[in-house]
């Protein structure tokens, strides 16, 4: 199994410290307010195969069950001690894999969707490779979920020079995403929608890790900051905006059969 460079090693070594921020009471909230409402919205996933990619400790996944308690998921991870988290968290399969590996081995069976919570612009390093892993983890008609950074976003460039000097980035593989470009390079795939948004609550409680917000802030900070999200959220256009939610549909790429 492809590990290029040390990036399974480097997300087992940060995930003790990565759940407490990111899957603290606050984080939770701030996904279950703005995240999930969205990435869920208009599709009935009950009874159907689903893979969380970049799975985690499966928190997304919980939420997941707790919207299609019938779902049937499956997690992915470049991290064993990842996928040895979400076993025991979520009592469903999880499998080591690398998403960038142009030629893997036991892939799973196509699933009705996928979705993403911050792990694809994890693979820029050969998005080639990973589109042609998703065309082959999606069924024909089959959806794409993504939770991304923008790269539209107008402090990217700040944000560019963060990655390459915080010890908790790997610059060389992650980068921020253009929602159209990457479209653009995503063979088999067309968008049904896509929508931008994050504000002072999006750093400070959704990614608290990196702000060095101590936890303990956190929770008495959120509501004053959700009510400044909730005003943020509106405004128009995808420039004031750190992320982007979006839904995918797996079509046939050039030369592919759609039988």
């Amino acid at each position: 199994m492809k590990q290029p460079l040390g990036q399974a090693d480097h997300y087992d070594g940060i995930l003790d410290e990565y759940e407490r921020h990111y899957y603290d009471e606050s984080s939770l909230a701030y996904r279950e307010r703005y995240i999930y409402p969205t990435l869920f919205a208009g599709i009935d996933l009950s009874n159907r195969r689903v893979i969380e990619l970049a799975c985690g400790s499966g928190f997304n996944t919980q939420a997941l069950l707790r919207r299609f308690p019938a779902a049937e998921p499956l997690g992915l991870d470049i991290s064993p001690r990842s996928c040895e988290a979400y076993r025991r968290n979520t009592g469903r399969p999880a499998q080591v894999f690398d998403l960038t590996d142009p030629s893997p081995v036991d892939l799973p069976e196509p699933a009705d969707c996928s979705f993403v919570v911050g792990g694809l612009h994890h693979c820029v390093r050969d998005l080639p490779s990973t589109f042609a892993n998703l065309r082959r983890l999606i069924r024909l008609g089959g959806h794409l979920l993504l939770v991304e950074p923008n790269a539209d976003f107008v402090l990217n460039a700040l944000r560019m020079a963060w990655y390459r000097r915080d010890r908790w980035f790997q610059a060389q593989d992650e980068a921020p995403l253009d929602h159209d470009l990457l479209l653009s390079e995503a063979s088999g795939f067309e968008a049904e929608f896509v929508s931008f948004l994050g504000g002072p609550a999006y750093f400070l409680i959704a990614n608290s890790l990196v702000m060095r917000m101590p936890l303990a802030f956190k929770r008495p900070l959120a509501p004053a900051l959700f009510a400044v999200d909730d005003l943020y959220n509106r405004l128009p256009g995808r420039r004031p905006y750190p992320m982007f939610i979006a839904r995918w549909r797996r079509v046939t790429s050039p030369g592919e059969s759609a039988v």
